[in-house]
């Protein structure tokens, strides 16, 4: 770990792709829109990169359909409710991340989830996963005024959490994680083997560390 992220006094994570694995569970989503349509489902592999890009990566994907067009909100809201029917199906924690948060935990290291998830749908999945529950905080799209890339939401959670914004950091696995992380004053650590937008590599976000599986994170912060 590069010296720049010594004296953390909290952590903070990106729910889908840094997190949980939900990519299995939105794409099946995406695809029941395409079958209620006579559509063939498309492989999970086209729609993975993009999962940290919501409702608008997964409808461009399985319908070619963008936020421009007219019926996008409708297509939007049943999409949602597609995913909602099978959300925890599929999903499952990234392996390593039920370890690295009983550490946490267990070294009294606060930690929270910062995402741009709705409550609708982060607050359910933050309740239903036990080791998802020591979370100090969940702060979700729609909690504050802004959503990331904008500092708003990683400030809400660090003020929750009672520590210093420059205490903490941040991983992400996603450029505006990364950008978010910087506005609030705090180390971005970008999460290699998440979603990563569509993109090879990491290296142009300029992150302040890099961690390629949960547990690297874990002996980075010297917990064990």
């Amino acid at each position: 770990m590069s010296p720049k992220l010594h004296q953390v006094d909290a952590v903070l994570f990106d729910l889908d792709g840094t997190l949980l694995d939900s990519a299995p569970d939105l794409g099946f989503a995406a695809n029941q829109l395409r079958i209620d349509r006579g559509l063939h489902p498309l492989e999970h592999s086209h729609y993975r990169p993009f999962v940290g890009t919501g409702a608008r990566g997964m409808l461009r994907i399985a319908l070619g359909i963008t936020p421009e067009a007219d019926d996008f909100n409708v297509l939007k809201e049943e999409f949602f409710r597609a995913y909602e029917r099978c959300m925890g199906h599929h999903s499952q924690l990234f392996s390593g991340v039920e370890s690295l948060l009983q550490d946490l935990t267990a070294n009294a290291l606060p930690w929270g989830i910062v995402t741009n998830k709705a409550e609708r749908f982060a607050l359910p999945i933050a309740r239903s996963i036990s080791v998802l529950t020591s979370s100090g905080a969940v702060i979700c799209g729609d909690t504050t005024a802004h959503s990331k890339p904008h500092p708003a939401p990683l400030l809400e959670a660090a003020q929750r959490l009672g520590v210093d914004p420059d205490r903490c950091i941040y991983v992400g696995d996603d450029e505006r994680d990364m950008v978010a992380a910087r506005a609030a004053g705090m180390k971005a650590v970008a999460a290699s083997y998440g979603y990563l937008g569509g993109v090879d590599s990491v290296a142009a976000w300029e992150p302040d560390a890099v961690i390629d599986s949960p547990l690297e994170l874990t002996r980075f912060l010297g917990l064990n």
